[in-house]
């Protein structure tokens, strides 16, 4: 898959007559993936090369309204994985910026998909908008296609028990702790990435030595809890436990999210490490005694290690 770096300053014309999937494609969901797939059938059949635009930020956090930053649901990394993946062949990377954002919907057209990507088919989903204010919608883009000579095809919305896929709701099923179901929604287990950092080894007195975790990206972090997980190290897949809270059975102030890594003790401090979310075990609750809580942890690593088998996480993973 080729990367290719735009700056709309630059003028810097895709040399291919491109098939380009256009979208924020936060966490690349079912949804996208309909999307992007549906798009490169098209370019194929239109002897055209399938891309993607990638905007390198979310444009949410280029609007002055949006004080805060959008926690995301996927790095670009994560992104750039899961596309290649799905068969793209080029990725159009911008930088979207406050000039970007005070375009009108014709000047996005005509500086962006005409200019830049040298569009002749553009795919979108049914709620897609664009230009300044996002007042262009997929059927204005319809008509701008008509006028300037690409074809917009336009994705229906993607469902699953009656609920339209969307990285909004998401976002809404892991801060609840819905896990299964936002893996679901996904089509993959919700992953994070993070580097181990050193922490209190309070995991360690207990006898059950624990990574903590400090994410590499403004990652949606799921409800506070205990989680059933896969960790990933250099390509070696591990069965974890990760606690998301404050310890509060020890009163601890700070968010954490520590990684148990069922037998395994290696020093992994400083390491890049992916936590992919599997199911939600319990709350993250406080026990009157330690010995309860080492009790409770127990309990949990026997529920992990419950039903695992090496052809169900194949089949999760690999979805």
């Amino acid at each position: 898959m080729e990367i290719i770096d735009l700056d709309l300053n630059l003028s810097n014309k895709s040399e291919y007559k491109t098939a380009i999937a256009l979208g924020n494609f936060d966490g690349v969901h079912i949804g996208h993936k309909y999307l992007i797939e549906d798009n490169i059938q098209k370019a194929i059949e239109m002897c055209l090369k399938p891309g993607v635009l990638l905007f390198k930020n979310h444009t949410k956090n280029v609007l002055k309204e949006n004080s805060k930053s959008v926690p995301i649901l996927t790095s670009n990394e994560q992104k750039l994985k899961i596309l290649k993946n799905l068969g793209v062949e080029v990725v159009f990377t911008l930088n979207f910026n406050e000039n970007i954002m005070k375009l009108s919907g014709e000047e996005f057209v005509d500086k962006i998909i005409i200019d830049l990507l040298n569009a002749k088919l553009v795919t979108v989903g049914f709620d897609y908008r664009f230009g300044y204010k996002a007042v262009g919608d997929c059927r204005y883009l319809k008509e701008l296609g008509i006028k300037k000579g690409f074809k917009t095809n336009i994705i229906r919305p993607i469902t699953i028990d009656n609920e339209i896929v969307s990285s909004t709701r998401i976002r809404q099923l892991l801060m609840e702790g819905n896990i299964k179901k936002a893996n679901k929604f996904l089509g993959r287990y919700y992953t994070i990435l993070g580097q181990v950092i050193k922490g209190s080894n309070r995991g360690t007195k207990l006898g059950f030595p624990t990574a903590n975790i400090n994410p590499i990206d403004n990652y949606i972090i799921p409800k506070n809890g205990v989680y059933k997980t896969i960790t990933v190290l250099k390509d070696q897949q591990y069965l974890s436990l990760t606690n998301i809270g404050f310890n509060p059975t020890f009163n601890e102030k700070n968010f954490k999210v520590e990684n148990h890594i069922l037998n395994f003790n290696n020093n992994i401090y400083g390491k890049i490490i992916e936590i992919m979310f599997m199911d939600f075990i319990r709350e993250d609750i406080k026990f009157d005694t330690t010995e309860k809580l080492i009790e409770q942890i127990k309990k949990d690593i026997c529920y992990v290690k419950k039903e695992i088998t090496d052809e169900y996480i194949y089949k999760l993973i690999n979805i």
